[in-house]
């Protein structure tokens, strides 16, 4: 009898695996351990068919009883379930306890196909020889904008030319908690709490006390408009009921 193709499915592996139907149950399951890491005495194997029917593949001696009893067809779905309670099952995901290569520092600068190499043939990042004055020029034109738009501390603005978003100038100067960024960032206490901190970032904070709202908001400089914003007063528009 010509080995029928089926799909093995398990809680931690699925694969198509040819079946000889002249095998017991117990060949099977044999068979199964390796694919499922499951040991044979704890599986329970079910068969999905193509009329979405589900039959246990099961006998009183599964030594003797052949799969050509059981409605293989190509393709169907074999279920395999692991009924070891879960503190004895394998976690096959968890690789907290499997070594890890970690190549040598020393070495990997010799490689001649790393990142690394291509960014220093490419001259880019820090092997590029105009980074630092690059770098420079970013920090000095942050601070330009900040002076041509008169942005201080204590001055009232909106952000992003959106009128909701008004509030006041609270912190100029750097973030180093900021991945990646250079240059000074603006530091802006919102009227209403629609911003993305409490005016601290990380475990620094950069004005005003601990606050479950989120009236804080940390933008480049060409995003503040300063100038005579009063707070919103929701309550203006209640005289025209």
């Amino acid at each position: 009898m010509a080995d029928i193709p089926l799909q093995v499915i398990s809680e931690n592996s699925a694969s198509e695996r040819r079946i000889t139907p002249s095998w017991s149950i117990g060949q099977l399951k044999r068979k199964l351990e390796p694919v499922t890491g499951i040991p044979p005495s704890s599986q329970r194997i079910s068969l999905k068919i193509a009329s979405k029917e589900t039959i246990a593949v099961e006998a009183v001696d599964e030594d003797s009883t052949l799969l050509s009893n059981f409605p293989l067809s190509a393709y169907a779905e074999l279920h395999i379930i692991d009924t070891r309670p879960a503190s004895a099952k394998l976690n096959f995901n968890d690789t907290t306890g499997v070594d890890k290569y970690v190549m040598p520092e020393e070495e990997y600068e010799k490689k001649s196909d790393s990142v690394l190499a291509w960014k220093k043939t490419e001259k880019l990042g820090r092997f590029n020889p105009d980074a630092p004055s690059l770098e420079k020029a970013k920090i000095d034109g942050f601070r330009a904008e900040i002076r041509s738009r008169g942005i201080e501390v204590g001055k009232r603005c909106r952000v992003g030319s959106d009128d909701s978003r008004r509030g006041e100038v609270k912190y100029v100067g750097e973030v180093k908690e900021i991945p990646g960024s250079i240059g000074d960032w603006i530091g802006v206490q919102l009227d209403e709490p629609v911003g993305k901190n409490d005016g601290s970032i990380g475990h620094t904070r950069y004005w005003g006390a601990e606050s479950a709202l989120k009236h804080g908001v940390f933008v480049r400089p060409e995003r503040v408009e300063v100038g005579d914003w009063p707070v919103l007063n929701d309550l203006e528009d209640m005289e025209e009921i």
